[in-house]
């Protein structure tokens, strides 16, 4: 029907709005206890800004053409934006690092579109720009789990990986299969790896690439087996680092929960990530969700700087839907919409512009207090009253012609 959303889009009705809302807001508490600053960024952007530094495959953009600027999409995620808005608007401040956190929608295609696969998102995240090293790397890994014990989400573990040095043990891939490597090991595909052209060593090594996941304890004595140069060698001592620093903090900081799983064979679908990635999952009883993926990007916003100048960046994003339906699942999120706390009734016709200016006054109040307007010129006071108890609202105020109210609680 013609009145029906588009395929993939759906409206949000008032408690799933509440809903959403509540999760957000628990999120934007954190980021504000963190000193991130919210950025709102265009909806629209230019396609070469969505796909610098392999940002998203163009497949899955929801494109749109415009006579003025050429080819123009719908952003996919939110990382190629704030890096394009910090590199080109925020060059030159003084306060660096930019610590900066979004709450929006995202629009991508995926392969499900045409039986109405799901095409609008929803995520907040954060983007810690100018600032490198371990302890950058530690602080949004943090900020990560304090975002999730904040939404007492219990049952999840941080699955941990090295993007530059998982590119760099894929090297030794001819560059015709490499691709295909790549993506078998990404989407977990091993019968893909064992029927490619490989040699067997190459086979050896794709398979060992595709199984090194595990307890840190576990895969980093195996990663140092191999044969690895200095950047490789670099690589892996500063996820060594990462995952030291945060056993310390773990052990300094109460209820800090972060279940570390280490898995060199985490590649994330953006190719601009150069340094640790992470994916967070839950383990809930709807079955295993990933609830939020980051990583590092030190490449990135010199794609945007008008000097070509690279300054490093690290951030990660929560899935919003994902979360809301975690907390539905344990019953953390409101199941009514919130009622309001007063009903004002003009007594007679003449009373209603004083029910309005009563109305006004309670309004007024330093704290948000909700209040309706009776509208109905209803028989009986008892109908009045019905009204209340059915919202749920807990008093009721008379208004005469003078502007003098007669408050009544409901019950």
């Amino acid at each position: 029907m013609v009145h029906q959303p588009p395929s993939g889009a759906r409206d949000l009705l008032p408690l799933d709005v509440a809903q959403k809302i509540s999760i957000e807001r628990r999120l934007q508490q954190v980021f504000h206890r963190w000193g991130y600053h919210r950025i709102i960024t265009s909806t629209l952007e230019r396609l070469e800004t969505l796909m610098a530094g392999g940002a998203i495959d163009r497949s899955t953009l929801i494109q749109l053409q415009d006579a003025e600027d050429g080819e123009l999409g719908l952003r996919p995620e939110l990382t190629a934006s704030i890096a394009r808005a910090a590199a080109m608007r925020m060059a030159g401040t003084r306060w660096q690092p930019f610590r900066l956190y979004y709450n929006a929608n995202v629009f991508r295609k995926g392969p499900d579109t045409g039986s109405g696969g799901q095409q609008e998102f929803y995520q907040a995240g954060v983007e810690l720009l100018g600032a490198g090293g371990t302890v950058a790397d530690a602080e949004v890994l943090l900020l990560l789990s304090e975002c999730l014990q904040s939404l007492e989400i219990d049952e999840w573990h941080l699955v941990l990986g090295e993007a530059g040095l998982t590119a760099r043990l894929l090297e030794p891939f001819p560059p015709n299969v490499r691709q295909k490597v790549r993506g078998a090991i990404a989407n977990l595909d091993r019968i893909t790896l064992e029927t490619l052209p490989l040699s067997t060593e190459l086979r050896e090594r794709a398979l060992l690439l595709f199984d090194l996941r595990g307890r840190p304890e576990e895969v980093l004595p195996i990663v140092a087996k191999l044969d690895l140069d200095l950047s490789q060698q670099s690589a892996l001592n500063n996820l060594k680092s990462a995952i030291e620093l945060l056993h310390q903090c773990q052990s300094k900081i109460p209820h800090l929960k972060s279940h570390i799983h280490l898995d060199l064979s985490l590649i994330q679908t953006f190719d601009y990530y150069t340094g640790i990635v992470f994916e967070v999952v839950s383990s809930s009883k709807t079955g295993q969700r990933v609830l939020g993926q980051g990583g590092r990007y030190d490449q990135l916003l010199g794609l945007f700087d008008p000097q070509g100048q690279n300054s490093p960046g690290i951030g990660f994003c929560l899935n919003i839907e994902d979360l809301h339906q975690v907390l539905l699942t344990e019953g953390q999120l409101p199941s009514q919409t919130p009622a309001s706390d007063w009903l004002v009734v003009a007594q007679t016709p003449e009373a209603s512009a004083a029910a309005f200016a009563y109305a006004r006054k309670l309004r007024d109040s330093t704290h948000l207090v909700r209040v309706e307007i009776d509208l109905e010129s209803r028989e009986t006071e008892e109908a009045a009253r019905e009204y209340a108890r059915d919202r749920r609202i807990a008093q009721i105020a008379w208004v005469n012609a003078e502007g003098l109210p007669t408050i009544e609680t409901v019950n």
